[in-house]
Order: C-alpha cells, then structure tokens, then sequence
C-alpha cells in the first residue's frame, strides 16, 4: 500500500518520461514524487589539459534537455525541480524537507559519477534515507548477458556473437499517464549559460547549433528518420555512417532524452514494415557498442578513470607537441579531411564516427600525441559525449 509516502526522483543522463524505470516505479511505490536535476558544478570546470568537462555547445543542449523533461513532466501533473549545486549538499536538504521515504537514481558506470553516488548515499544514510539504483541507460539489462561482468569478453566480436545469440532487448517501460507532486513543491529558476560561467563570447559560438535539446525533440527526429526519411528506405542507398550520426539520435541518446530500447524497438518495426538494409544494421551494432563500452567500464572501473590515464600523460607533452596538438583542434594541421572534420567539430559539436575515427587516429599516429589529450577535447566539444564511449573509444583506437 502506498500510503502518504514521497519518493524523490534523482534525473542524470535520463532526461525523459517514456521507458525510465526510476518514474515509473516511484509512481507505483509513492503518493507523492519529487523529481529533482542538480547542475553540478563539478561538470562546468576545467580539467588538466586547459579543455572544459563540458563546452558550451552541450552545455546549451543540456540546458534545453533539462527544460524539455521539466515540460514533459508538467503534461502529466508534475514538475521538474532544478537546482544548481553539489547533489550530496542538495538531495539530502531537499529529502528532509519533504519527508523523503527513499532516492532513486540510474546507477552509472564512469568513476566520477560513481564516485559522486557514493557521496550522495553517505549523505542520505545519515539521514536514513535509502539510495535506490536502477540499471536502465544500457540496451541489453546486465541481468540478461550471457555472462556476469567479470567474464565479460573484451573483445568486441565475442561480445556480440554471445550478446545476440543468447540474449534478448527487453520492451519499454510504460509512460506514466500522471505524478502528484507536493503541494509546497518549487520548481526553482530556469539556468541559462551565464548560470553556467559561459562567458558572451563563447555563447556567440551556438549561432550555428543546429541541435535542439529534450524529450519531444528527440521523439520528433526519431519519427521522422524512421517514418519520413525517404532515403531510408532505398535499398540501394548504403550510407551506414550517416544513417545513425547524422540522423542526429546520438545526442539524445547521450543525455538520455531517447532511451535506447525505444530505438532499437524502432529499427524492428521499421525493418517488419520495410526489410532490414545496411542502415539498420550499422544503427543497431552502434547501439551495440555504446553497451560494450559501459560493460566494459563496469568490469574495470579504475583503469577508464581520468585520473588514472592522466597521471602518466600530463608531463610527457613538450613544446612541440602542444603545438601540433592547438592545430589539430584548430583544423589547421594542413590535411584536408582532417581539418574539415575538426572544423566541423568546433563549429557544430558533432563528428560522424568516420571523423571520429579518422582525426584521433591522426593525432595518435601521425602527430604522436597521447591519445588523452585528444580523448579530452573530444569531451569538451562532443554534443554526444558520454564518458564510457568517448574514453572507451579513444583507448581502442590507442590499443
């Protein structure tokens, strides 16, 4: 029996209201649900190398991400409260003042934020409070691999052969068709950029944004890439990289505006109306990867953390290299291809993989930069970024 028992909600990378389990089990276990996203600070700082942890291109997206689930959120009754501070400063206050039964969150996998779930419970456990987790930002449930994480291959073949063959994608959780939420509830200020220590010359680098952050967005791109992209739909077109980066779901998929499942559920209603092709095979081996990269930060947890790459990699740039380095970001090392895709990078915050591929490979092999530096420009400006895919990436790239 529910009774009067209040859940907060704690939203991360999971910025939407269709096929996210926290929601819906909140709304089965409470009467009332506080739905909460905290900007943390943490993420608007510099790093080591002189990049920022989130460039002002993503940080925009955010921003509009954040809105877009406060207004999905509000079309069922709710409210989304935003906040701008430290989540184990902020959560525990907001817990007691509203008589918190239990947190619930989606586990993640990188150090970082594992690191700042584990400060968030210390702080709720004083209070007594429970931190839930759940696991919903992969495609396949762990619970369903054909192995535990320990035994997990890491190579990528034999992932995918044992992944595919034994195990299956799980149907969407369903929206919740309304939340109730505290009378005295206070959605807080709207942030913008300025909020975030952009600085008016950064902002003018959005005027070229073409991405557009949140839930209903998201949905829109995905239903028109499937249902009115007329391309798609010719077997003889073959353009595997631009049917999953430039159909423009990779950014949503990163903040979790477009779960995954819903995707991939999405390429099997296609290819049942349509036939399957080389494009719909590309989308679902890049979702694929996206898995294989989080299992495998879950299966060696340390060895991804920044700080553990960086501290063998900061002293052993010299002069030279930095300089090859600030013309590789600038798309001014000479070489064509390169400098268009790092051109396009700065310009718009999104890279086709081919790019990806490509310009981090030249830094590494012909430019002879550690792989790190590249890796943590790549964070700064990727609309897309996601920790486990960027690091994970950029480490198979170095070997």
């Amino acid at each position: 029996m529910i009774g009067d028992r209040t859940i907060l909600v704690w939203f991360r990378n999971d910025l939407r209201i269709h096929d996210n389990e926290i929601l819906i089990e909140a709304c089965k276990k409470a009467s009332k649900i506080i739905p909460i996203y905290c900007f943390d600070p943490r993420y608007f700082t510099e790093t080591p190398f002189g990049t920022l942890k989130t460039g002002v291109i993503r940080a925009k997206f955010l921003l509009e991400s954040v809105t877009g689930l406060q207004k999905s959120l509000q079309k069922i009754g709710g409210d989304l409260m935003i906040v701008c501070g430290r989540p184990e400063e902020i959560l525990p206050e907001i817990a007691g003042k509203f008589n918190v039964s239990e947190v619930y969150h989606h586990r993640e996998v990188a150090l970082e934020e594992t690191e700042i779930s584990g400060l968030v419970e210390a702080a709720l456990w004083k209070k007594q409070i429970n931190l839930k987790h759940f696991i919903g930002h992969t495609l396949y449930h762990k619970e369903d691999l054909p192995f535990p994480i320990k035994d997990i291959p890491d190579s990528f073949t034999l992932f995918k052969k044992k992944v595919e063959r034994e195990s299956e994608v799980r149907s969407c959780f369903q929206t919740p068709a309304s939340i109730t939420i505290p009378v005295d509830f206070e959605s807080g200020q709207v942030l913008n950029l300025s909020d975030l220590g952009f600085k008016d010359t950064s902002i003018q680098e959005l005027l070229n944004s073409e991405f557009l952050g949140g839930e209903a967005e998201g949905i829109k791109r995905m239903r028109h890439f499937f249902r009115e992209s007329a391309w798609v739909r010719d077997p003889k077109n073959n353009k595997n990289d631009v049917f999953y980066h430039s159909s423009g779901l990779s950014p949503w998929i990163a903040a979790g505006c477009l779960s995954a499942r819903e995707v991939y559920h999405e390429i099997k209603k296609y290819e049942q109306e349509y036939g399957s092709n080389d494009a719909t095979t590309a989308l679902r081996l890049n979702l694929l990867w996206r898995d294989y990269f989080r299992f495998m930060f879950k299966k060696h947890g340390n060895k991804f953390s920044i700080k553990e790459v960086f501290k063998n990699s900061i002293s052993t740039i010299d002069k030279a290299q930095q300089k090859l380095l600030m013309e590789w970001k600038n798309g001014q090392t000479g070489i064509a291809f390169i400098d268009a895709c790092m051109r396009e990078l700065n310009h718009s915050g999104f890279l086709s993989h081919k790019g990806r591929q490509m310009t981090a490979s030249y830094l590494v092999n012909d430019l002879n930069v550690p792989w790190v530096y590249g890796a943590a420009f790549f964070e700064e400006k990727l609309i897309d970024f996601s920790p486990a895919s960027n690091w994970g990436n950029w480490a198979n790239l170095a070997g």
